[in-house]
């Protein structure tokens, strides 16, 4: 971040008028610019320079220009990048009990998601830590989607989950869910998943409805399981050192900008799900409903890991937000 220095400005004979930001600020993110993720940032960046009467303005660096979500919260936690984008389950990387924001079947809907990180007493630790010990602050949480399964046969229970040779990212949680629930996990890169959906290497693979949109994946899977097996958010990070920078008002405008991005982005997922099954459909692409009762018993055993690995505070988190949903 920089501070516009009007006085010095001025010393050299410069008019200060080509300084419209006292502050320039950074916000980098993996996602690229086709992305709605890409939109919703935009939108907290034009809504933060507008509210803020042009004194803050926000250069936006997607396509993981500056580094992947791990290494911008490293440099939020140093005050190099002034925001970022993260899961609430990515901070498992610093906290292994946030695992539990992506256990497959945990967390039900958006609504429950937020709830289990502002009003349960575990989130709210959570957030402590993450704002005294990483040094960020967390303005907002946006919905990002529901990881559904393509495959190159119908998916009609778990039964049909036998065998198929699903990709599935490097992450515990999703090669969990394809594990337990009968599939054979294959991680691969995400640039090579399209090949090898239309070669057949693989059988199918999980993400969100936009992302099977986006990547085209439906002209080379023709079978569409709503397995809702992890549902995704975004939390909208900002460096502490950054806010810290800024007087009351400005942070204010920072907060306040956030939560409206936050409830576009959600917005633009939402929208989008309930026009792509039909879009799907139009396609050419068979949509199946599987029975996801027996798919989230056969995950227990994997919630038994997680609460070996995190023992009472894993405990606390499963039960605070199971009770969320009774």
């Amino acid at each position: 971040m920089k501070f516009k220095k009007l006085l010095l400005a001025s010393l050299l004979g410069l008019a200060t008028s080509a300084f419209a930001a006292d502050y320039d600020l950074k916000f980098g993110m993996v996602a690229g610019p086709s992305s709605n993720e890409y939109k919703a940032v935009e939108f907290f960046a034009n809504e933060v320079k507008d509210k803020s009467a042009g004194k803050i303005d926000i250069s936006i660096y997607p396509s993981a220009q500056l580094g992947d979500d791990r290494v911008m919260m490293k440099q939020l936690k140093d005050g190099a990048l002034d925001f970022t984008l993260g899961e609430s389950a990515r901070f498992q990387i610093f906290y292994p009990e946030a695992e539990v924001f992506a256990l497959p079947y945990m967390i039900p809907d958006f609504g429950t998601a937020k709830k289990a990180l502002f009003e349960t007493e575990f989130g709210k630790g959570l957030l402590k830590k993450i704002n005294s010990e990483l040094g960020m602050t967390v303005l907002a949480d946006a919905y990002n989607g529901t990881r559904q399964t393509t495959s190159n046969r119908a998916i009609n229970s778990i039964d049909d989950m036998k065998g198929l040779k699903i990709r599935v990212p490097n992450a515990a949680t999703n090669l969990a869910f394809a594990k337990y629930v009968g599939a054979s996990p294959t991680p691969m890169a995400f640039s090579e998943v399209y090949l090898a959906l239309q070669t057949n290497s693989v059988d199918g693979q999980e993400n969100p409805l936009s992302t099977i949109e986006a990547q085209k994946f439906y002209e080379v899977q023709k079978y569409l399981a709503l397995t809702n097996h992890i549902l995704n958010d975004q939390l909208y990070l900002v460096s502490n050192e950054t806010l810290a920078d800024l007087p009351k008002d400005l942070q204010k405008v920072v907060k306040d900008a956030a939560e409206k991005a936050a409830e576009y982005h959600s917005k633009l997922f939402t929208d989008g799900e309930e026009s792509l099954i039909a879009f799907f459909k139009d396609n050419g692409v068979t949509v199946t409903t599987p029975d996801l009762k027996p798919f989230k018993a056969a995950l227990q055993p994997y919630y038994d890991e997680y609460l070996n690995k995190n023992g009472d505070v894993g405990k606390k988190a499963i039960e605070e937000i199971s009770n969320l949903t009774k």
